[in-house]
Formats: C-alpha cells, structure tokens, sequence
C-alpha cells in the first residue's frame, strides 16, 4: 500500500461516515489513528456528542466483526470474557464448553466504562495489553486485530469507578469530544430531525488492507531530532514537579511517535513534521500526567499542562 493509496482510502472512510456523522473530524480522524497504530482508545465528552454513534459507524464500514458491552455496576468479569458451561450431548454425555462473552471480537465498544466497577475493569486489562483472556485455567487468544473504543461521560460521577492509571495507561488516545458547531447542528437537526432514511453503509476497508495500513504506520520514516524533541517533551512532564505529580512513561514516547506517523500519513504524507507531534501530544499525555494540588488550585487543565511542556 503506498501512501496515495492510503489517503485515498481515508477519504473514502470519512465520506461513508459522513453519510452519518456530521462534524467531528478530529474525534474521527483519531479513532483512525488508534486503528492505523493497533491500539485502543478512550473517547471522553457529555452525553449526545455521537461518541457511540461514531464507533458503531466506524465498525460498519470496516469489514470486521464487532461487538458492544454497556457497562452497569452489576457487570460481572464473566460477562465480558465468558463462561464455562456444562454442555450436555444427545447420548447423555458431559462436557465443559467455553462460551466466549463479547471480548471475542475485533472491536469492543466499552460503553460508559466508568459505570463498571474496578473488578469488571480488570477482566479488560489482560485483553487489552496481552490479546488474550485467561478463564480458570485455559487461555484464549483473541483474533486480530482487536481494539477496544471506551466511552466514559465527565458528569454523573456519582456511582462510577475511575479507571485506575494502569488501564488508562493501556490506552494511546484520550479523545476528548467536543460540542458541535452551529452550522453542524443545524446538520445534524435537519438529518435526524425529519423523516429521512439513514442510508446503508459499504465497507471501505478489508482486514488484510488494514493489516497492509498498519505495517506502513510504523514504516513512516522520522528524524533523529524529531525523535529527540518527542523524549524531551516527555522526560519534561516528569521533571515539572510544581505542576506536575507524576509524569508519563516510556509508553508515552512509544505512543506518541507512533501516533505522529498515523496522524503524517492521514495528512498524506510520509514524513513526521513537528505539528505532527504537537497534535497528537494531547490526547496522547492528557490521560498520563497527574497535575499537583497548585495545578488544580490554579485551575489548570491537563491541557494547559501540556502546552506548558512545548
């Protein structure tokens, strides 16, 4: 797959999903990013932004299996990964079967994961970073690629579960999701507020496609300068102790080298620019630094914090 090929794929994924989706080309531009990087990510915003919509969509026009869990607190660890059952033959005879639970599939929408309770949120963990579910003493692979696209809302915390930083860590992205535009509102009302058809979606993107777009992700070339700006910045947030508690980790540098490369060939281009790096700077360390008490008390943002780094 050559780079012109790739824009002309991408193009061709965001007009299918415009056919549903009005706006909100950043969030769908980094749900791409964590497909072209075979990682995962945590989409964050109120309630009514199109974050499930947006998944669901991107599921339809990929030619991938697709499964969604909605988290509640009475969500059990089996539920997500499946159970063993006694499985009764016509001759009389027992066996144990696995039953696989909704894990087992290519993407996982985790929706409102913060409504699962911590237990819940650690039968995700092993999937998530290793590919595999363990149940008793049996482990199973999962097919790949696998991506887990998690939703959670900023309000309404009452009777949620934070996630703890090892998971939130597990994810590349945290996409935060913004309010529409009026003229995409507008869009939006004159879509869903009449009687008009949503039509069918086609399948842009073939597993073995996506598997080619990948490959070329990590082959993107990029500067040793540019790889030293990407470890500076990071070695930075754990070195800004007025403001910052705890910084992020050499998976942040891993990541956000790897999501520069998706975001340059999204741009196409096969080359990492510095605006590349800036860009995907924040959703990639939002969710990994933790800011000190006079951060907080200062009002600054996770935001503000990282535009303090550069």
């Amino acid at each position: 797959m050559e780079v012109k090929d790739v824009k002309r794929t991408v193009d061709a994924l965001f007009n299918e999903m415009s056919k549903v989706i009005v706006g909100q080309q950043d969030m769908v531009q980094q749900l791409l990013t964590g497909l072209m990087t075979n990682s995962h990510v945590l989409m964050e915003g109120y309630p009514g932004l199109a974050k499930t919509l947006a998944i669901k969509t991107l599921a339809q026009v990929l030619d991938l299996s697709f499964s969604r869990i909605q988290n509640t607190p009475d969500l059990m660890p089996s539920d997500i990964t499946g159970t063993t059952i006694i499985e009764e033959s016509s001759s009389g005879r027992r066996s144990f079967k696995f039953r696989k639970g909704p894990v087992f599939a290519n993407i996982v929408l985790a929706d409102e994961i913060n409504r699962a309770t911590p237990k819940t949120q650690a039968a995700m963990l092993e999937a998530m970073q290793e590919r595999q579910v363990t149940v008793g003493n049996e482990t199973y692979e999962l097919d790949a690629p696998f991506f887990v696209l998690a939703t959670q809302n900023p309000i309404e915390q009452e009777g949620t579960y934070p996630l703890p930083e090892a998971q939130t860590d597990r994810f590349l992205l945290k996409v935060l999701v913004e309010y529409p535009t009026v003229e995409e509102e507008l869009g939006i009302v004159d879509m869903y507020g009449g009687d008009t058809r949503i039509p069918t979606l086609r399948k842009v993107l073939r597993k073995t496609d996506l598997a080619a777009l990948q490959r070329l992700t990590r082959q993107v070339p990029i500067k040793n300068d540019l790889q030293q700006y990407i470890v500076k910045i990071v070695n930075k947030s754990r070195n800004m102790k007025d403001l910052i508690e705890y910084g992020a980790s050499p998976r942040a540098s891993i990541g956000l080298t790897l999501a520069a490369k998706a975001r340059a060939l999204l741009q196409g281009r096969k080359y990492v620019s510095t605006e590349d790096i800036k860009e995907m700077a924040f959703p990639v360390l939002r969710h990994r630094i933790i800011p000190t008490f006079e951060a907080e008390r200062e009002g600054l943002s996770h935001d503000d914090l990282i535009k303090k780094l550069f």
